[in-house]
């Protein structure tokens, strides 16, 4: 983190943050000093690193994007400090735990031990003494399927079908849409519940292909987040990820969203000032959905991918607490 919060009541409310990895970190390290109810939701397909061994190792969930969530949402104190290190801490060496996070190992293990996803992530959250609740987007492991123009670079004008979540990620030629298997998987019924009973519901940043919009390919959550009477908070990344949104003005991504989910009420869209070339064309975008764009300061001063979970918090605090005047960008 780069600065330190400044001291602010917590805004009363409820807020479900979706996605995964890196981006929904910062998002949920950021909406933890605004809100006082939080809980993430976290894809669950990936099929890489520690991860993706213990996933074919167990049968079970991925943990790895659950273990950052819930390191996210631990403590400024001594306590939360320590303990998102230990979560975080990932083994070297040159035998079989090489590359393994304790995280991942100890989710794992409560998982086994009480034979059920949601409890043993609550009870990691009670170790943790975290400042919100983390629960998967699904309780079965899934594998994403994109269709992809131009796959093959010889072949520009033909759709190649990817499998994977790695594979996705870093896949060349353009992703058109996304499918999960199994398609027909139950969502997690504590995560369906709390978008439903929500006061905002934010999306992004993150991976987009790989991290936000697989929850929109849940029949059940994207039922969810279509009829929820929350306010639905969209925030860009900072620019197009190599691979799976190599081109993409910040226009696009909206598309995308909406391509895999044409019902969606977004409220607001929040992105970096400096990240967007022509502002005249998103706001013109955002406001074709009815919704508010919101520029403000968010990356890390000087970095074009990682956002700054302090200057994320007093965007986010200014968007949940109704200010009318935002950061300029006229």
């Amino acid at each position: 983190m780069t600065g330190k919060h400044t001291d602010r009541p917590l805004l009363s409310g409820a807020v479900v943050a979706l996605g995964g990895g890196h981006g929904l970190h910062a998002s949920l390290s950021a909406l933890r000093h605004v809100i006082d109810q939080v809980t993430a939701v976290v894809t669950v397909a990936d099929n890489g690193g520690s991860s993706g061994r213990l996933r074919d190792e167990f049968g079970v969930l991925p943990p790895g994007d659950l273990r950052m969530a819930l390191a996210a949402l631990c403590s400024d104190d001594e306590w939360g400090q320590t303990w998102a290190r230990v979560l975080q801490h990932r083994f070297a060496g040159e035998g079989a735990m090489r590359g393994h996070s304790l995280g991942n190992l100890l989710i794992v293990a409560l998982w086994e031990q009480l034979g059920e996803h949601v409890d043993g992530l609550d009870w990691v959250g009670k170790l943790l003494d975290a400042r919100g609740r983390v629960l998967p987007m699904a309780v079965t492991p899934m594998e994403i399927h994109a269709e992809v123009l131009g796959h093959d670079p010889s072949r520009p004008d033909e759709v190649t079908t990817v499998r994977g979540q790695v594979a996705v990620a870093t896949t060349p030629g353009r992703i058109l849409g996304l499918e999960l298997d199994p398609p027909d998987a139950p969502a997690c019924p504590e995560a369906v519940e709390a978008v439903r009973t929500a006061d905002w519901v934010v999306l992004g940043p993150g991976s987009w292909y790989s991290s936000v919009i697989p929850h929109l390919r849940v029949g059940e959550l994207r039922e969810a987040l279509i009829t929820t009477e929350a306010k639905v908070v969209v925030t860009l990344n900072l620019g197009e990820q190599k691979g799976e949104t190599s081109g993409y003005a910040p226009e696009d991504h909206l598309a995308a969203l909406l391509d895999h989910a044409p019902g969606l009420r977004i409220h607001a869209v929040l992105a970096d000032v400096s990240s967007v070339k022509d502002p005249e064309v998103l706001e013109g975008a955002v406001r074709s959905l009815g919704a508010e764009l919101v520029l403000a300061e968010v990356a890390v001063p000087g970095s074009r991918s990682q956002h700054d979970p302090v200057r994320l918090a007093d965007a986010y605090a200014r968007i949940f607490g109704g200010v009318e005047s935002f950061a300029p960008w006229r």
